[in-house]
């Protein structure tokens, strides 16, 4: 049986990263990891300019009253600033030369005779914001591997840019098998159960931003398992599935995966959890997750993800805690052989927080995770009493 950091480190190492790129609009790559580091090709802002509405003027040359030589509204080119005078000036707009300071009109007042008069004297520089003060010519502005956000789009757009090389998305293939499973909104059979599963892992899926390919239900055959894992590894660069894995008479997709590729079949010293396969059909990686609901999603979110973030070029989430809080709860029949993820969710009472457990910890309630913001991780045989302060990870499909 491997420990879970065998598993994560043995995955981790067999995730080769995607070696195709694509260039996109501005708008189409938000979300996107983009593929080369992004160079200015202009300084940000072009020109000295004003940090507010107001009044450009000399401070050399300041009096106690000025008349107005000019207006300068944002996206004008300004005149040499008349010698004695002031510029009408608006937020943006290109300083005109001769100017130094900028005083907010809030401090100006317009006389009956058109001069303007201050209550206060300019600095140099005062109100101005200096040519590439923010962004220079031939600076990088986003580093290759970063995932756009919507202000990293936002940055591009502000040197120029119309378009952005990404790397393409991940494509995943995702079958079920079992004549048991049925969509929703279709009425149980004695014996059948609805496809949880699919409803948690493709959109899962999609928020790494992997193109997932769906093909359904399966059915509960050598033959059919074989056609659909050829099928996927034609279009996929990654093959999922849950559940089927196991060497029952019914558990076709070991015997599948082993007719068409190669398999590793182990057994993962975690709980809930346990049964985790990855193999290889032609250039697509297969990953098949333990068919009950909270173990498929709980390998997935702590094993299965950080795999495809890799191969995506997504910068890897790790299982590093986010802050250490009290247990609102005692645990004390802990597995003495498995690394066990608990489902907690923080809660706040008089200013303090602290992990409340939910208290049915079974592989099969999804429940659970439905209802947990959060897990603890517990070493093999690890007791927890209330009070004792746990690290917090938090679930993040």
């Amino acid at each position: 049986m491997l420990s879970f950091d065998q598993a994560h480190a043995w995955l981790l190492a067999r995730a080769n990263v995607l070696a195709d790129s694509e260039t996109l609009p501005l708008l189409a790559a938000a979300g996107r990891v983009l593929a080369s580091p992004v160079i200015a090709g202009l300084d940000v802002p072009p020109h000295d300019n004003s940090a507010m509405d107001g009044y450009a003027l000399c401070t050399a040359q300041q009096t106690a009253a000025m008349p107005v030589s000019q207006r300068v509204p944002a996206g004008t080119v300004p005149q040499p600033l008349v010698s004695g005078s002031v510029a009408r000036i608006f937020t943006g707009a290109p300083i005109p030369p001769g100017a130094d300071a900028v005083l907010m009109q809030e401090v100006a007042s317009v006389q009956e005779n058109g001069l303007v008069g201050f209550s206060q004297s300019a600095q140099a520089g005062q109100n101005i914001r200096r040519r590439g003060e923010e962004i220079h010519s031939g600076q990088q502005i986003l580093a290759a591997g970063k995932v756009l956000t919507a202000a990293d789009i936002g940055l591009a757009a502000s040197v120029g840019l119309q378009q952005l090389t990404v790397w393409r998305r991940l494509r995943v293939a995702v079958f079920f098998t079992g004549d048991e499973l049925v969509e929703p909104g279709q009425s149980l059979a004695a014996g059948q159960i609805y496809n949880s599963n699919r409803y948690w892992l493709l959109p899962a899926l999609a928020s790494l931003g992997c193109e997932v390919q769906d093909l359904g239900i399966i059915a509960d055959s050598l033959a059919a398992t074989r056609e659909a894992l050829r099928a996927a590894a034609s279009q996929a660069d990654v093959i999922m599935t849950c559940g089927g894995v196991s060497v029952g008479e019914e558990d076709h997709v070991k015997a599948a995966v082993e007719a068409e590729g190669t398999l590793d079949l182990w057994k993962v010293a975690m709980k809930p959890g346990k049964p985790l396969a990855y193999g290889k059909i032609g250039q697509a990686d297969f990953i098949g997750l333990p068919g009950n609901p909270v173990s498929g999603f709980i390998t997935f979110q702590v094993l299965a993800r950080a795999f495809l973030q890799q191969r995506a070029h997504v910068p890897v989430s790790s299982l590093l805690p986010q802050g250490h809080y009290p247990a609102d709860f005692d645990w004390t029949r802990p597995d003495a052989k498995r690394s066990e993820f608990l489902r907690v969710r923080r809660v706040e009472q008089g200013g303090v927080w602290s992990l409340q457990l939910y208290p049915q910890q079974g592989s099969g309630v999804l429940m659970s995770c439905a209802w947990a913001d959060g897990l603890v991780c517990l070493a093999p045989g690890q007791t927890v009493a209330k009070g004792e302060l746990l690290a917090y990870l938090p679930l993040v499909v």
